[in-house]
């Protein structure tokens, strides 16, 4: 099965991959949300939605947007930076973005109007394959619809998109309003795989902490090709090793903190510093004994250096959660 590491809002980012990669890293990343009519408009922070390291061949571009023709524009802009391929965002539910007609909200409007979206940049990966000699990949990440959703309803929406031309449909098993409440409903995952067996990849995505949950997320979706993990992997980002590798290996925790903010320094502009610290150490910091102090310590925000020293300062408290020791033999 394949590891992929989900698209999450001001964590997808460069420096967060930087930090999965060490443990090496998953199969696929996908990068944060990137706004289409932002991207064509091409204001001074762009380009560092477009930063493609460390592994450009492990990329995949997600797009998010409710016009039709900006998000198929937008597409040779984000391949000619390489990847795997496009992903179009179908399956987020915050509020801001479904009023604007995006995410989720491609699942609610009329099923042409969809399709539409999904030819057009289909059309657009098609030329950008031909141009540059290789073929890119369309993809789509979705939920199971509104609250009144059917399986007749469910299937055409997927029927389109493979009928269209996507090849992955990474599916978040639960409706629009449930968020991340209870478990996800697995076993439409499973029928979303044994739907186009052999034809498509499916990916399940939801609930994966661990690697027994992985192990159970597998058991109820046998016939997916891959699960892909969000905030999980910002509290540990080694967890695509550990869910993948029965071999020993020891997490320096400390020091994994210190090169996060320092490869935040190298790949973010000054302006997305506080934002960036932020959300990573809100989860990172919860797997510590004293996390709680920990998370609203790097919460107040103040400089890179402050952040700096206040990590050396839970660790000099706290030297023996600085080593975290895995997959050790009983």
């Amino acid at each position: 099965m394949k590891l992929i590491c989900a698209p999450m809002a001001t964590l997808s980012h460069e420096p967060f991959r930087r930090a999965v990669e060490k443990f090496c890293g998953c199969d696929e990343y996908y990068t944060e949300m990137i706004n289409a009519s932002s991207l064509l408009n091409m204001g001074p922070f762009e380009k560092y939605y477009l930063l493609n390291g460390p592994v450009p061949e492990k990329i995949v571009w997600q797009l998010t947007g409710w016009d039709a023709e900006k998000m198929a524009a937008a597409v040779p802009v984000v391949l000619s930076n390489g990847g795997i391929g496009v992903d179009i965002n179908m399956g987020c539910s915050a509020p801001q973005i479904f009023k604007t007609g995006a995410g989720i909200a491609w699942m609610t409007k009329p099923l042409s109007e969809t399709e539409k979206c999904i030819t057009l940049v289909k059309k657009e990966i098609e030329k950008c394959s031909a141009g540059q000699g290789k073929e890119f990949r369309l993809s789509v990440k979705c939920r199971l619809g509104a609250e009144n959703f059917t399986e007749q309803s469910f299937f055409n929406f997927t029927d389109m998109l493979v009928a269209n031309g996507v090849t992955q449909i990474a599916l978040h098993p639960r409706t629009m309003k449930e968020k991340y409440r209870g478990l996800p409903k697995y076993d439409w995952a499973e029928k979303l795989a044994l739907r186009y067996e052999n034809k498509i990849d499916v990916i399940v995505n939801g609930a994966v902490e661990n690697s027994a949950t992985a192990d159970f997320a597998k058991s109820k979706v046998p016939h997916a090709s891959g699960i892909m993990i969000a905030r999980a992997a910002a509290v540990k980002p080694w967890i695509f090793r550990e869910i993948s590798s029965t071999e020993s290996f020891t997490v320096d925790r400390q020091q994994l903190a210190l090169d996060f903010v320092e490869d935040v320094k190298n790949y973010q502009p000054p302006e997305f510093y506080k934002t960036r610290i932020q959300r990573f150490f809100g989860y990172y910091c919860q797997q510590f004994a004293f996390g709680h102090y920990f998370q609203s310590q790097l919460q107040n925000y103040r400089s890179l250096e402050d952040t700096v020293e206040k990590i050396h300062d839970y660790f000099t408290k706290q030297p023996d959660e600085k080593n975290l020791f895995l997959n050790k033999p009983l």
